[in-house]
């Protein structure tokens, strides 16, 4: 099922009258020929401080997909927009994802041509790295800073639950993606549009991604205090080496109940784990 959508409502003479929602289809806007050309100039509708660089892109061998918008943003970091007209969104978060890995070893000079070429293709005279350069607020290319992270912006008339359920999963994850909401609607031969962001939801945004740094760090801790050290034990005439704790216990345990020796003897060697050493069935 997809997500609720709230009425939006107008006031005349004294009341409050329902302004019906429609769709897209129903006022034949495509997705490509019609949302992505409004949007690639007014992308600020969508992501706030961004450059479109390129629309319809696929620089890439052996693969025929493309990307409806790549922008980038203030600190460098590509933009991934997918744009669907449908009521569900589809499986635009997977595509997205995909297209957002095969980006993501995309480089400053590479980027200066793809934005060459879109800039010519819409016929704005203008200089590729001037822009970009001026865009960004570097005196010069820093390869080593662009291009860090790969952000996703998924744009809809609507999205189904389970997309937006992976979407905060992948968010919690380390993933950016933004979920907006573009729904139409028709008021007296006129295409209204209320574009609504939500996920992140604006209000909690800042949490969130203070939440997510949380989990980040608390991740990287555990896995830095994991011990790695490996043993080299010698029992009953045999020689184990390169053990982690855990294989360090069994084959220690296994030889000595081969030899003959009893669990229940290992059970007393061994009193604060004795009744939680072995399961006796």
């Amino acid at each position: 099922d997809s997500l609720y959508t709230m009425p939006i409502y107008k006031i005349k003479d004294d009341a409050i009258t329902a302004v019906m929602s429609t769709t897209f289809a129903e006022q034949g806007i495509r997705e490509l020929q019609d949302l992505q050309n409004m949007l690639k100039s007014q992308i600020g509708i969508l992501v706030p401080d961004a450059l479109i660089v390129a629309e319809e892109f696929s620089d890439w061998k052996d693969s025929k997909r493309r990307i409806d918008l790549l922008g980038i943003d203030k600190e460098a970091n590509l933009i991934v927009i997918e744009l669907k007209r449908t009521e569900d969104g589809g499986f635009m978060d997977l595509q997205a994802i995909r297209y957002a890995s095969l980006i993501s070893t995309l480089t400053f000079s590479k980027l200066v041509e793809t934005y060459d070429k879109f800039l010519s293709k819409n016929n704005i005279e203008a200089d590729a790295t001037e822009n970009l350069l001026e865009f960004l607020g570097w005196a010069e290319p820093d390869e080593e800073s662009f291009a860090e992270e790969v952000k996703i912006v998924l744009a809809s008339a609507e999205f189904s639950k389970e997309l937006t359920s992976s979407v905060m999963w992948l968010n919690n994850s380390g993933l950016d993606i933004r979920c907006v909401r573009m729904q139409p609607y028709s008021n007296d031969g006129e295409t209204l549009l209320d574009v609504q962001t939500i996920i992140p939801v604006p209000e909690m945004a800042d949490y969130q991604i203070r939440i997510q740094e949380k989990k980040q760090q608390q991740r990287a801790a555990r896995a830095s205090s994991r011990d790695f050290t490996k043993y080299k034990i010698e029992v009953c005439g045999k020689s184990y080496s390169m053990q982690s704790k855990r294989g360090m216990m069994f084959s220690l345990i296994k030889e000595l109940v081969d030899s003959g020796v009893h669990p229940t003897e290992i059970m007393e060697a061994i009193p604060h784990r004795k009744n939680r050493l072995f399961t006796i069935f």
